[in-house]
């Protein structure tokens, strides 16, 4: 299928949200080669498939939904079953000090996702409910639940002032 606006047009909205879904899929495959090869294919799909460059909004919106359901193709695939972690073998001479979005990390994905669009990207519920095709009641309640899991993993980890 032809693509609807040009390789200029497809160079500029690449340009402008490549960071973003950068951050999506390493948020949610935890490691840069990954989130690479998702930034990648996200490329492609904008490429190959008609998205809506109407509205700003549902381009976004669109795109961080691309994002995540290639992150969750990529945890069903053989490929990924069959791996091993590299940080398993190696360990660090001196413990570096953690992160919250490290802690963000460790939720449930779907408690990660919620999360990170409600406060790294600054998304409302009823738009997040929206972007990952939930109700705005499943996504007000899955935050709260993301909430409380993550208060426990801050205080497990130190952060008393969680």
């Amino acid at each position: 299928m032809a693509n609807s606006f040009g390789t200029e047009t497809a160079e500029q909205i690449i340009k402008e949200y490549a960071d973003m879904i950068y951050r999506i899929a390493l948020h949610n495959l935890k490691n840069t080669a990954d989130a690479d090869d998702i930034l990648q294919e996200v490329c492609i799909a904008l490429i190959t498939k008609n998205p809506p460059v109407d509205d700003k909004n549902h381009l976004k919106h669109w795109l961080i939904r691309v994002t995540i359901n290639k992150c969750n193709s990529f945890h069903r695939s053989i490929w990924q079953s069959k791996r091993e972690c590299i940080d398993d073998y190696t360990h660090l001479e001196a413990p570096q000090q953690q992160t919250v979005i490290d802690e963000v990390r460790q939720l449930p994905k779907n408690y990660r996702n919620i999360i990170y669009l409600y406060y790294y990207e600054s998304y409302t519920i009823a738009e997040i409910a929206e972007i990952l095709n939930k109700s705005p009641n499943t996504i007000s309640s899955g935050l709260q639940r993301a909430r409380k899991k993550l208060k426990k993993l801050l205080i497990e980890g130190g952060y008393n002032n969680a």
